[in-house]
């Protein structure tokens, strides 16, 4: 009896939370709803069909390029690798050290996302970087760009440090979300600013993407156990051995970390609890 009430109560259990936290719980940006919170970059691949691999197996929506990377030939490398019907162009500024260069490149970025097809793509995802040595982005730089690309009307994503005041001050000027980095980009460090992205992820009105630093699945799962609304990983993907298990293995440490996120994690206790309750045997 005891059995079947455990294997009915698992059953109801099961049927319950089995659904992918994706299918019920879309990302909402800039009125574009995407079910994927994963977002996947697309440098650093070793050949233009093992990336094309990696975004199949990541099931990403989001994927970022470099705008100062494309010409005609990576255009037509794109547009022949991915589907643009089901997966977002993000151009991001990358290589951009001032405010009026991130500019320029952003209207570029617009024109190649017409050039694949998607002529309403107005996302940019805003990188000024001044620090050659470890990629910091440069904070009044950011700002000053977003301020102007907002006014173009443009759906702003910024690259910035993980600092809850400058997110802020990012989202006040109009920003679609805040992207603060998990740690230095490319350096696979992990998140090793968790504390301040966790303070971010609780003021923010608009999502949060953890971008950069990020190295194995885990560091995936902890941004969203953290409390963001989405991650962005290229160089643990790209320069993985397998790049598409292991983009595979970040779709699912993404969903894992959200679905734990939703459930509420237990307390945490200062002494041990035990798991089974004593009863008495003979009642």
């Amino acid at each position: 009896m005891l059995l079947a009430l455990v294997a009915a109560s698992a059953s109801a259990l099961s049927a319950t939370i089995a659904r992918p936290a994706t299918v019920a719980d879309p990302l909402v940006i800039a009125g574009k709803t995407f079910n994927s919170r994963l977002f996947l970059g697309t440098g650093k691949y070793r050949t233009s069909a093992e990336m094309a691999a990696s975004v199949e197996a990541s099931g990403a929506e989001v994927v970022t390029v470099a705008v100062r990377r494309v010409e005609s030939a990576v255009t037509e490398m794109l547009a022949a690798s991915i589907d643009w019907d089901k997966v977002w162009l993000l151009p991001n500024t990358a290589g951009c050290t001032t405010a009026e260069d991130a500019v320029r490149v952003a209207r570029l970025g617009r024109e190649t996302a017409k050039a694949l097809g998607q002529g309403d793509n107005n996302f940019v995802k805003l990188e000024v970087i001044t620090d050659s040595t470890y990629l910091l982005p440069d904070p009044l730089g950011t700002v000053a760009a977003a301020r102007q690309l907002v006014k173009e009307g443009f759906a702003v994503l910024p690259y910035c440090s993980p600092d809850p005041i400058l997110c802020r001050h990012l989202e006040d000027v109009g920003c679609a979300t805040v992207m603060p980095l998990g740690s230095p980009i490319g350096s696979g460090q992990g998140i090793d600013a968790s504390s301040c992205i966790r303070v971010i992820c609780e003021q923010a009105s608009v999502p949060v993407v953890v971008d950069a630093g990020l190295r194995t699945p885990s560091d995936a799962a902890l941004a969203m156990e953290l409390g963001a609304d989405a991650v962005l990983a290229n160089s643990a993907v790209a320069r993985a051995s397998d790049a598409p298990a292991m983009a595979r293995a970040f779709k699912l440490a993404t969903e894992a970390g959200r679905l734990a996120r939703l459930a509420r994690p237990m307390d945490v206790s200062e002494s041990a609890v035990a798991s089974s309750p004593l009863l008495e045997l003979t009642q």
